[in-house]
């Protein structure tokens, strides 16, 4: 088992993950009933996109000998209706260090094949910016 979901009520969850224990709280989002005090769980899977990408490109980084320490992502997930679902997830990398055009097009490439990427629905539009400095 990798987590566990229990629903306190109010339109609020509470996942654990099973290995290292630790939890973190869902709401349902303003626009939808709810008190929108924590992430929601579309807001999960937006986010879980970028970390995704982070991670792998940290993996690929390292194996360059390439520090990515304080790279950031920014996040925007539009919703739409009819069914409601996630149409659409920007994602802006931004980059602290300077690259050359090889490294950076790796790395690139990388984010673009991370594991959430191939694993989102093809209808959801994916926007990815990358910043270098």
């Amino acid at each position: 088992m990798t987590s566990k979901v229990t629903y306190l009520g109010n339109l609020r969850t509470e996942s654990t993950h099973i290995k290292s224990g630790n939890t973190y709280i869902t709401d349902a989002p303003t626009d939808n009933n709810g008190k929108g005090e924590a992430f929601s769980p579309t807001d999960t899977v937006a986010t879980g996109l970028a970390s995704c990408m982070l991670t792998v490109m940290g993996i690929k980084a390292r194996d360059m000998d390439v520090d990515m320490s304080g790279t950031t992502a920014e996040i925007t997930k539009i919703m739409a209706s009819n069914p409601r679902r996630i149409s659409k997830i920007e994602v802006v990398l931004n980059f602290p260090f300077k690259a050359d055009n090889k490294i950076k097009k790796i790395l690139e490439h990388t984010a673009k094949t991370c594991p959430v990427h191939y694993s989102l629905h093809p209808d959801i539009e994916k926007e990815i910016t990358f910043n270098w400095q």
